[in-house]
Order: structure tokens, then sequence, then C-alpha cells
């Protein structure tokens, strides 16, 4: 009987050997090699054409099965729930009042004026342009991922073939791959930057090679097709490149065509070896948890290293949080108050081929990159914008808004004056103080003009 089994154990580890080598050949071939060096064989822009093709059919499949069966496929596609059409303070509360009232000699509250208030507070909560940012996307058609729609793979037997067929390819093929190559990128990332922090010449160039292939695997991990446009605008020493941000992976995007000094607050776990492992490469700038409420400690800082003109441009997100990929929200005015180069950069991704958008209330950072390694790519257009420096007379705040007005017009992104921070915190008060100004200065002008 044990002549019978060894020979079929030996079989197969012998198959699972021939299969672990055929695995890595090919990975190293055709993936790091190329990635090490720079270059691409195409094969990923190909993916993207090919999945576009599927996508046109599957939507024309989708159209003819619902009209078939009289589903209604796509919601109807608005601005917003409630219309709105605009008009001041002052003529809305006008309305109200009535011509009947338009008489009196003084000007004083009237219960009418409550109205007005009411009726914004309450579009604001059913149509609130905030919250909403920090949801996924919608996509008008489907991508073949139940996450996007639960309803289309069941139109007709075909598309639900394909569906199943896509699972298989994602979770069956690209799922290992990609992790196979995440794991190499990131080993290869301790590995290589704690070898050259022991090196006391030559460590800047080598620095910058090892971040460069490491992040080119982590991009190629997530199967990541970027656009770069307008690359003589690109960061340079001794200046803070500025962009909206999406998703943890923004820094990859980026990174895989030029180095950068992060910063960020210091963490625990693997993210914090990792972190240690780069600092000792590379000036990436880490604060203790009790510094990052030092806003000087944190600006004097920042102001060192740009003004060191050898060490790498410093990347910031000044919303402080991740938005949806369909506007840009108010950005901090800390980066803005140092005085040096600013470098906008907007980043666009497309949603159809997987929503990169990190909802970090509903998923933690592993399912989340998870669900990034399980959709079909990360596609996505990055453009340089050229510097913009701060103007006479100008404040931080100004300079901010005028940066993030230029991002969004470039990225075809909704510019909005909301704080990031709402998606945790409670409104400030100084924005209800606003109204309250506002209602002031109605009744004053009447005042004056009676």
């Amino acid at each position: 009987m044990a002549w019978f089994v060894f020979p079929f154990d030996n079989l197969v580890c012998m198959c699972l050997g021939i299969s672990i080598t055929v695995w890595f050949t090919l990975l190293l071939v055709f993936i790091i090699v190329p990635a090490i060096l720079g270059v691409s064989f195409g094969i990923r822009r190909l993916y993207m054409k090919t999945l576009l093709v599927i996508f046109e059919w599957a939507t024309l499949r989708m159209e003819r099965g619902a009209k078939e069966k009289n589903h209604h496929l796509y919601k109807p596609y608005s601005n917003g729930i409630i219309a709105k059409e605009p008009s001041s303070l002052e003529q809305e509360i006008h309305e109200l009042r009535g011509s009947a009232n338009s008489l009196r000699s003084e000007p004083e509250f009237e219960m009418a004026d409550i109205f007005y208030f009411c009726r914004r507070g309450v579009e604001s909560i059913v149509d609130d342009e905030v919250t909403k940012r920090f949801s996924a996307q919608e996509l008008e058609s489907w991508n073949l991922l139940t996450r996007s729609n639960y309803n289309f793979r069941h139109i007709s037997v075909r598309l639900s073939a394909l569906w199943g067929l896509g699972v298989l390819i994602r979770y069956g093929f690209l799922l290992p791959l990609r992790l196979t190559l995440a794991v190499t990128g990131v080993g290869l990332l301790l590995v290589l930057t704690t070898m050259v922090g022991f090196l006391p010449n030559g460590e800047t160039y080598l620095s910058e090679k090892v971040h460069l292939i490491c992040y080119r695997i982590c991009v190629r991990a997530l199967t990541a097709i970027i656009t770069y446009h307008n690359r003589e605008n690109k960061p340079k020493n001794g200046g803070i490149c500025v962009a909206n941000h999406t998703t943890p992976i923004d820094v990859i995007i980026l990174a895989n065509d030029g180095c950068y000094s992060m910063v960020g607050q210091v963490h625990g776990g693997l993210m914090g070896i990792i972190q240690r492992a780069m600092v000792k490469s590379s000036p990436h700038i880490w604060f203790e948890r009790s510094e990052v409420k030092d806003r000087h400690h944190v600006a004097k800082r920042l102001g060192d290293h740009v003004a060191d003109k050898t060490k790498q441009p410093i990347l910031i997100f000044p919303e402080g949080t991740c938005i949806n990929n369909t506007s840009v929200m108010m950005f901090k005015k800390g980066s803005f108050e140092i005085g040096c180069t600013v470098y906008p950069v907007a980043i666009k991704y497309d949603p159809r081929f997987g929503d990169a958008f990190w909802n970090s209330s509903k998923f933690g950072i592993v399912n989340y990159l998870l669900r990034m390694m399980s959709s079909w790519a990360i596609v996505c257009s990055v453009w340089y914008l050229p510097p913009m420096n701060r103007e006479e007379g100008e404040d931080a705040v100004q300079f901010a808004n005028r940066v993030k007005a230029a991002i969004a017009a470039q990225g075809g992104l909704v510019d909005l004056l909301w704080d990031g921070g709402l998606k945790r915190a409670k409104v400030k008060d100084a924005f209800k103080e606003e109204q309250q100004k506002l209602y002031i200065d109605f009744l004053n002008r009447r005042s004056t003009s009676l």
C-alpha cells in the first residue's frame, strides 16, 4: 500500500514545485524585472481596452434585457434631490413676509422669517452636499462587480455567466497574483531601505532608486493604469506637492513617477515598521500624536525641510481625509503658511474599473486593500499643474482656496468650501454664526433704507 502512496505524494509535490517555479518565473520576467527597469510591455493597456469592450457589450445586453422585461435599468440623473433656484436671503425673506408687511417702518424680526431657516435646514438634511461626498460614487452602468449593483447580473443568462467568469478571474487569478506582488513590493521596501540606511555615501541616489522600484511593483499589484500629464510641471526639491485625496494609494500613484518626502503621524504595527524602515533611507517627516496638535512645531519642521534644496519635495493632502473622487473639499491652511513654492496635482480615478474611494468609517485598511485587489483595475489620470506661489496681500486661506480651485477645475471635480473634518466632527459654531450675521446685516440694511 505504501508503494502506491509514496509515488502519488511525490507526483503531487513535483507538480506543486513546478507550478510555483513557473508562477514566480513569470512574475519575475513579465512584472518584477520590467518594474525595476521602468519599462512596460503594454499588457495593462491592452487589458484595459479589452475590459472596455466587454463593459460596452454587457451594457447593450442589460439595456436589451431590461427593455424586454420592462425593468427600469438606470436611475434618472439629477444634480440633486431638490431643485434649487439661486436666490439670496433677502429675496426669500421678502417673499415670505409678503407685500402686506412691506409698509412697516420699523425693521424687526417676524415669525415668518423662521420658515426660511427651517426650509434651508430641511434641504441640507435631505440633499446634503457634504456627507454624500463620503460614500461611493454611483455608476450609470454596471462594471460586472456586485459591489456596484446587485441586480444587473440577473437580467440575462449570458450576463450572469459573464459575471461568474469574472468572479473566477478576479478571485482565482488576479487576487493571488496581486497579493504576491504586494508582499514582494512591501518586503523589498523593508529590506532595501534598511540596507540603504546603513550606507554612508550615495544614500540619496540609492534611496530614490529603491523607492521607485518598490512603488512600481506595488502599482502593478493593483493593476494600476496611470496616465501622467504635463510632466514638465513635476514637483521639485524645496517645494510642497499638494493633491486632492481619494484613497491611501494616492501616495503610490504619485510616488510611482517620482520621489517624495511623506508627512504623517507615527503608527504602530506593520505601518509603523514600514515608516521606521523608510525614514532610515529618506528624510520623511513623522510626527508623534502629541506633536500633531502643535501647529508651530509642525510648521517649523516643514519649513526646515523645504529650506534644504537637496531634500525631496514634501507630499501633502491638505483635505485631511478621503473624498469620493467627485469633489475637492476645504484645504487646511497649514501647508500654505510656510512661504515656499506649491506644486498642485490633480488626481482623477475612472470608477468603471473599480471604486478607489476609501470609506474609512465602513472598511478597515486591510478590507479596503482586498477590495482594491479584487477589482478589475485602478485606472486614473494625474495632472501636474504649474507651480504656484503666494501673492502679495494674499493670506494662507486665500492661497489654499486658489490652489484648490485650480485642482478642481483640472480634474473635473466640484469645488466645495466645506471642511472634510465634518466626516467625523460636528459643524463648527462659525458656520452657524455666519448665517446669523447675514440675517442681522439684512435687518440693518432694511433699517437704513427706510
